[in-house]
Parts: structure tokens; C-alpha cells; sequence
């Protein structure tokens, strides 16, 4: 079983402190499991089955040593972070499990359970992505308001963000652990989906390293531009600039095709949730 990397950063408590008041003696509540419900907006969608086991065993024999944080909501709780300790009791059987509990506060509670999750769990980085995505569309955070926040710089923010222009069939290797991100960003900008997740099948199975995508990739565009197609004019320098950053902007690709100072921009998507996702963006 492949070992993921930890998160980054402080946690949750250093960044917002919990005020004395919402807790009672001892810091926390007893909440019943069954009033806990998951954040809508936790990017996690992968739990280690094993290590909830064996988590859970632990809470059998000793407890749980570390409080949830949950906010409260009409007829339940919504949790803010702690989803694994909350699976883990009740796959021991716990009725209840130490919380503490904030005010419920709308969209920023929400916004701290996002980056309280990207500093402090081992997401997959297509779940980072998906974080940071929702960060900035259903917040209105900049690319570096999130970096600031998260402690990365801007560049990474953005190139975790490419992951998702990838074809859902790459994306789904590297959810899995078998493509690295760093193999996928590679694959990141080859515009014949079918021979990405071609490339991307070659590196999982043969064990391709990251070198070698990069110089299929450079391979497959050289003999692009060296096909007879007749007299190939440049292209502006501002519209490659407007391109990048469009694509940056919406987490799609971007193609402006710009001749004669008329032309027309091509967006490309690769399921039908990444096209409602882009309609939602521009209706909002």
C-alpha cells in the first residue's frame, strides 16, 4: 500500500481559536454520532480502509483522544474537520463523540473546513484540486488569497488546478495513486485526449517516468509542426498570454483561434459535469 504524504501547515485551532464559550468543561461536548453530518464541501473522498480500522480498534480500547469540530445546524450538526475520527467511532459502535462546537457561520466556517482539510489531511492531489477549485468559485478566493492561505506559492496553486483538465480517465488513475501528479501534469495541455490516457497507461504500466512523457509529449508536437501543412503563421504573443490565463481563470482549457482581429474562443470540457460547472460559472 502506497504511503501518502501528510498534509501541510498549522492546524485547524491555530488559524481560528476556539472561544471558551462555545465549549463546556473540558473544551468539548458529547454529540450523538447520528447528528453529525458530513460537510457538503469536503473535498476528501477517499478513506483508507485499513487505517480506519485500525483506528476505530484504537477507539474501542482508549477513546477518542481528539475532539471533532462540528458547527451547529437545525435538527443536527455539520462537521467543520474530524470526518475520519467521525467514520472511525462509529465504525466502533460509539454513540457519542467528543465536539466542539462553533456558531454556525455560513460560508467561512465552510471556507476554513477547505483549507483545514488541505493543511492538515493526505488528500489526493486531484482532491486538493477540487478543494482549491471550490475555494475559488464558491468563495471568490484569487488564485493567491488561496495560496496565502494554504502556505503554497501561487505557481503551485495553479499547477494543482491543471489536474483538472485532464481527461476524467487520467484523473481517475491519479485519484487511485497509480499516475503521479507530477506524471499528470506532464500530460497536462495534449490536446488528443485518447493519446493522453494513452501516454498515461504507458507510464502505469511500463513504469514510465515523468522524462519520458515530457519527450513523447515534445515528440508528438514536433511532428505535428513538421507535417506539410502549408505556410504556418505565429501567433500573436497576447492571445498565447490570454489563452493561459483564461485557462488559469475557468480550470478548463482555453482556445483562442484570433485571425484578422476576429475570431472565436473554444472551451473544452471533458464530462458533462465539467460543462454544468463552467454554464454555473458563467450564469453565477
Amino acid at each position: 500500500m502506497t504511503t501518502r504524504r501528510t498534509g501541510l501547515g498549522r492546524g485547524l485551532e491555530s488559524l481560528i481559536p476556539i472561544a471558551p464559550e462555545t465549549t463546556r468543561a473540558g473544551g468539548y461536548r458529547l454529540i450523538p454520532v447520528d447528528q453529525i453530518s458530513v460537510n457538503p464541501d469536503q473535498p476528501r473522498s477517499r478513506f483508507d480502509d485499513d487505517a480506519l480500522e485500525e483506528l476505530a480498534s484504537s477507539m474501542k480500547e482508549v477513546g477518542v483522544l481528539q475532539p471533532v469540530v462540528v458547527t451547529g445546524e437545525e435538527g443536527g450538526y455539520v462537521l467543520v474537520a474530524g470526518e475520519r475520527r467521525w467514520r472511525a467511532a462509529k465504525r466502533a459502535g460509539l454513540h457519542e463523540i467528543p465536539a466542539v462546537v462553533r456558531e454556525s457561520t455560513g460560508g467561512p466556517t465552510l471556507v476554513e473546513a477547505l483549507i483545514e482539510n488541505v493543511q492538515r489531511q493526505d488528500l489526493t492531489p486531484l482532491e486538493e484540486a477540487h478543494a482549491y477549485r471550490q475555494l475559488l468559485e464558491n468563495y471568490g478566493m484569487t488564485q493567491e488569497q488561496v495560496a496565502t492561505r494554504v502556505g503554497k506559492s501561487r505557481p503551485a496553486i495553479s499547477n494543482t488546478l491543471r489536474l483538472l483538465q485532464l481527461p476524467m480517465e487520467v484523473q481517475e488513475m491519479v485519484d487511485a495513486g497509480d499516475l503521479s501528479a507530477g506524471h499528470a501534469r506532464a500530460l497536462v495541455g495534449v490536446e488528443d485526449a485518447a493519446y493522453a490516457i494513452h501516454l498515461a497507461g504507458r507510464a502505469v504500466d511500463d513504469g514510465w517516468s515523468v522524462r519520458q512523457i515530457e519527450e513523447a509529449v515534445r515528440l508528438r508536437k514536433g511532428a505535428k509542426r513538421n507535417a506539410p501543412t502549408g505556410v504556418r503563421q505565429l501567433r500573436p504573443v497576447q492571445i498565447i498570454e490570454l489563452e493561459k490565463r483564461l485557462t488559469d481563470q475557468l480550470g478548463s482549457p482555453v482556445k483562442i483561434n484570433y485571425r484578422n482581429e476576429k475570431g472565436k474562443v473554444e472551451i473544452r470540457f471533458g464530462s458533462l459535469a465539467e460543462l454544468e460547472r463552467l454554464y454555473r460559472r458563467f450564469s453565477g
